[in-house]
């Protein structure tokens, strides 16, 4: 075969492949914004669900999947970072830091099922967290650390050597280099990965399910008491998910509309995601820009 002849046909199955993911990605998104688009209003964005009855909406489910997104990430971007930084920078090549690499990608391969049982029997039960928020943030964040070490050490590693030199020869020290020069290369990556880690954070049902419950107690939107049992931002109270509560409507569901109502937060999970993504993207390339003073990024 000649080379020419290899060459188109490898373009075209190359081609072929990526417009096959392209349209099963548009299909699913279509499918999913079509069926749900219909049922959403403020009403149904803003009001609590129903058991029994027709009409319910899905606010406090909405609520709960940001204030545990928020959570999760307070927690994971901290300890990505700096376990990334260290193994980038700092790690010498070894046993040990073999060892460290080793369980990250043995966490980032665990079911989520069995972190979630882990999660009950040492975070809810034996901590003494209960079905919590806070229980639900711990869990997620030891699905999103091997992500952001990995990323975050990817990212430190793949800025040019030059630059970290250029600041040797300047006299800078370690920690200097790595805030001024190294930090703000390594942003863009930094968002992909905290993105991801978002995502993980809203599609996940099945950990949820053992560690921040599947119910949500009656909540007073002008209670901005963390401590109190009834406080929409108290950290430790149970709290349902939209992923979750999907997942209840559809297994268990009572309501007349209940596959209206799944249809509608199916619809409203898809587009939190996607606006989560253009927004950190958006904040990452400002980010960039300011630290490197540089009015485009590639």
């Amino acid at each position: 075969m000649k080379p020419r002849t290899a060459d188109k046909i490898a373009t075209g199955v190359i081609v072929t492949f990526s417009s096959v993911i392209v349209a099963v990605l548009l299909g699913l998104l279509g499918f999913i914004l079509f069926r749900g688009l219909s049922h959403i209003s403020w009403s149904f964005l803003t009001s609590v669900p129903q058991t029994i009855r027709a009409g319910g909406g899905i606010g406090p489910q909405l609520f709960n999947s940001l204030f545990l997104l928020v959570l999760t990430l307070i927690i994971t971007i901290p300890l990505g970072l700096g376990a990334g930084i260290y193994m980038a920078e700092y790690a010498k090549p070894g046993k040990i830091t073999g060892a460290i690499r080793l369980v990250v990608e043995v966490l980032s391969s665990f079911p989520s099922i069995v972190v979630g049982l882990f999660g009950l029997l040492l975070i809810v039960n034996t901590f003494g967290f209960g079905f919590s928020l806070f229980s639900g943030a711990l869990v997620l964040t030891i699905f999103n650390l091997p992500l952001m070490v990995r990323v975050t050490e990817q990212a430190f590693r793949g800025v040019p050597k030059e630059q970290k030199e250029a600041g040797l020869a300047l006299g800078l020290s370690k920690w200097k280099i790595i805030i001024s020069i190294l930090l703000p290369v390594a942003i863009p990556n930094l968002v992909t990965g905290t993105v991801l880690a978002a995502g993980r954070v809203f599609g996940e049902a099945a950990a949820l399910l053992f560690t921040a419950g599947m119910s949500t107690p009656r909540l007073d939107f002008t209670n901005w008491n963390p401590l109190s049992p009834t406080s929409p931002i108290n950290p430790f109270r149970p709290a349902e998910t939209l992923a979750v509560h999907i997942w209840k409507i559809n297994s268990e569901g009572l309501a007349p509309d209940a596959m209206a109502i799944a249809a509608g937060a199916s619809a409203v999970l898809v587009i939190l995601v996607l606006i989560f993504n253009l927004t950190a993207r958006w904040l990452g390339r400002v980010l960039y820009q300011a630290f490197t003073a540089s009015k485009v990024m590639k």
